[in-house]
């Protein structure tokens, strides 16, 4: 009710307050840079922290109208009506590494090459914070880098490092401090923030402006919460999504492998077993509880950093983006997990807060993606020249933050490679549009997926055979082959195989 209310009052000055900034942006458009200029009441954004979670899905935030009701996240509430929600915000590569490489480049995958969660970047990668260090900017990682998985040594482009091995430990981590180890007791987001204020307030030169990665462990499985939200939520009402059931008419038009997809690793009938099995992944109640809980973790710690910048008069100079690094099923076509092209898996929360310079209560309906981020931060903070076209495969979305609006896609392409390590996914290429997914399945003898996603936004009918649909089909698998045979994304890097294989596959009942 609260929200409801503070975004009402917010409605009423947004049209004032966007008549500012089109005036301000008008005046300044042939420059390019969307924050180059601000009315004089308002400060210049000269910081930017950037908030990683992981495996946060778009909708479980408490303001979304998709949220479990009884889901708490009051910061990232206050980030959606004090600043923007894009509320239609995608990874390129639903998984871990390949997506968090993708933000930190700009690229796609098949250009930058981190395939998976094993491996590391290529040598010679160049990471969008040097390009700030070159502009004289502070930078500093903090939190969950895990590309190369258990090489935690400082990267390129941070002058100060903070960080740990592989997926870490959710209670009393070790971290790697600029290159030496030490010892935490406590919650894992509760001491990466206590890492991350302590820079910002006594770390850095408090003259120049600052970026800061902040990358959160949470909320990946297996799911941890504080102790203070342990068990909060356990006992609450779960709407379980239509898809999830076992029946004839969820699995009458899907590709045969997402059926099978159910009794894998990442499927729920791997769960719902017997005693016998020894299956160490808990029933899907519990791992729904233990989701949101740590959802709520993660949460007290994004008001912190709020709250430290308003303290330390640094709001309304601070651009502040949180975005998640992959989706994740509760139960969605029988899964858990993510890698698929279907919406649960690729969609993602995207929030940006900046009092006085992003509008409040503003929700953006265009697709934005994780490509995008390097270059909007880079034009935020008043540097498009050090903007490459050719370097980035994203667009900044920096006009948006500033209330105005550009020309902006109309699709994008996704992509993701078979793994050794969980061999259920098969490679796939898709391409969404605002009404349509089209989804291709290589390597395997399976049909392909055709969405429509305004009648049918569950992805529970699969219309790949529709007689109707032929020529739009047609069309958008040409247009996809296309753009990644343009783009040389269709030399897949095949890599031997590395890490523990999860291939096991329990049988139907």
């Amino acid at each position: 009710m609260q929200n409801r209310i503070q975004r009402q009052w917010m409605t009423i000055n947004e049209s004032l307050f966007r008549r500012m900034v089109f005036i301000a942006v008008l005046c300044q458009w042939s420059s390019g840079i969307a924050f180059a200029q601000q009315p004089e009441s308002l400060k210049p954004i000269k910081n930017v922290i950037f908030i990683l979670s992981d495996d946060h899905r778009y909708d479980f935030m408490g303001f979304h109208p998709k949220s479990p009701a009884w889901l708490q996240t009051p910061n990232l509430d206050r980030m959606a009506s004090e600043g923007m929600h894009f509320e239609n915000a995608f990874v390129t590569t639903s998984l871990c590494s390949p997506s968090r490489a993708s933000i930190l480049t700009g690229q796609y995958m098949h250009r930058h090459q981190v395939v998976d969660n094993q491996r590391g970047v290529p040598e010679g990668t160049t990471f969008y914070p040097q390009l700030l260090q070159e502009q004289g900017m502070q930078t500093a990682f903090i939190g969950k880098w895990h590309m190369g998985h258990d090489d935690d040594s400082p990267r390129p482009g941070f002058d100060h490092w903070v960080s740990f091995m592989g997926q870490g430990q959710y209670f009393d981590p070790e971290l790697n401090i600029n290159g030496k180890r030490q010892s935490f007791k406590g919650y894992n987001a509760d001491v990466l923030t206590d890492q991350a204020l302590e820079w910002m307030q006594k770390g850095r030169d408090g003259s120049k402006p600052f970026f800061m990665h902040l990358a959160f462990k949470a909320v990946h499985y297996p799911f941890q919460p504080a102790k203070r939200w342990a068990g909060k939520y356990h006992g609450k009402p779960i709407d379980y999504p239509e898809t999830r059931a076992r029946t004839e008419r969820n699995y009458r038009t899907q590709p045969n492998w997402v059926k099978e997809r159910r009794y894998s690793i990442h499927g729920i009938d791997h769960m719902e077993t017997g005693p016998f099995d020894k299956d160490p992944v808990p029933d899907l109640d519990d791992l729904y509880w233990d989701y949101a809980e740590t959802v709520s973790s993660l949460d007290d710690n994004i008001g912190r950093v709020l709250k430290a910048l308003e303290e330390a008069g640094l709001a309304e100079e601070t651009l502040v983006l949180y975005m998640g690094d992959n989706g994740f099923h509760l139960g969605e076509h029988g899964f858990y997990d993510k890698r698929d092209a279907f919406e649960t898996s690729v969609r993602v929360p995207l929030l940006a807060w900046s009092p006085g310079n992003v509008p409040a209560g503003k929700t953006v309906s265009q697709m934005m993606l994780n490509i995008d981020i390097a270059p909007t931060v880079l034009e935020t903070l008043g540097y498009s020249d050090a903007i490459d076209p050719k370097q980035f495969d994203g667009q900044s979305f920096a006009p948006f933050l500033a209330g105005s609006s550009t020309d902006w896609r109309s699709h994008f392409v996704y992509e993701y490679h078979w793994e050794w390590n969980f061999p259920a996914t098969p490679t796939l290429f898709a391409i969404r549009t605002d009404q349509h997914k089209y989804v291709y399945y290589h390597g395997t003898w399976d049909i392909d997926s055709f969405h429509e996603l305004t009648t049918d936004p569950d992805e529970r009918h699969n219309l790949i055979n529709v007689p109707g649909y032929q020529e739009q089909i047609e069309a958008l698998r040409s247009q996809l082959f296309t753009e990644l045979e343009e783009r040389n994304a269709l030399n897949a890097p095949v890599r031997p195989p590395a890490g523990e294989r999860l291939g096991q596959r329990k049988l139907p009942e």
